[in-house]
């Protein structure tokens, strides 16, 4: 079986819901926010990285711990006031994995929206019209975001977990047989 840190950020909520649903269907798995996260995680065979977005990328707690994770599987999972599929959600993830430690393999990343902070969107209620986080859409996307994470964002949190195992486990199959024809080019 492998074993699985959930590591996460959350204010509001949202993202600690996720990390929830990751460490159930990992079943044994250790969660921790990430104040209390340890600086070591060799003892784990994927560790899942939570957070909410703050200009794009990590919140500055999460930003502040990824480069302790070292020579590890990462999983990215994130939360935002967007649609999943967008540019700012897509381009997080590679900027989160640009603050990682040394020789860790991303395995892969979750994202759903989540609801946006109160203070911020009083904050953002006040934009001028230049601000690309005010205005019209913005506020129907604050609505939108309102109603999650949701049932299907927790039931997809889980399928990506069990996607995740199927791919450490064709990966290990894969590699095996990579061994196996190396072995039978050396005779």
């Amino acid at each position: 079986m492998t074993k699985w840190a959930v590591i996460y950020s959350s204010v509001t909520g949202n993202t600690r819901q996720i990390a929830e649903a990751i460490a159930q269907q990992a079943g044994d798995a250790d969660i921790f926010r990430v104040q209390d996260a340890p600086t070591d995680v060799s003892g784990y065979d994927v560790v899942a990285l939570g957070y909410w977005l703050r200009l794009g990328q990590p919140d500055p707690l999460m930003l502040k711990y990824l480069p302790q994770v070292k020579n590890v599987r990462v999983c990215f999972f994130q939360t935002h006031g967007t649609a999943p599929t967008s540019e700012h959600a897509i381009t997080s993830f590679a900027r989160a994995g640009y603050y990682l430690g040394e020789g860790c393999e991303i395995l892969g990343t979750f994202g759903c929206r989540g609801k946006i902070n109160p203070a911020m969107q009083k904050k953002r209620a006040q934009a001028g019209p230049d601000d690309p986080h005010g205005g019209a859409k913005s506020i129907e996307r604050w609505k939108l975001a309102s109603t999650h994470p949701d049932e299907q964002d927790i039931g997809e949190a889980r399928d990506f977990v069990l996607h995740m195992e199927h791919k450490l486990v064709m990966k290990e199959r894969f590699l095996a047989k990579q061994a196996a024809k190396r072995k039978d080019v050396c005779k």
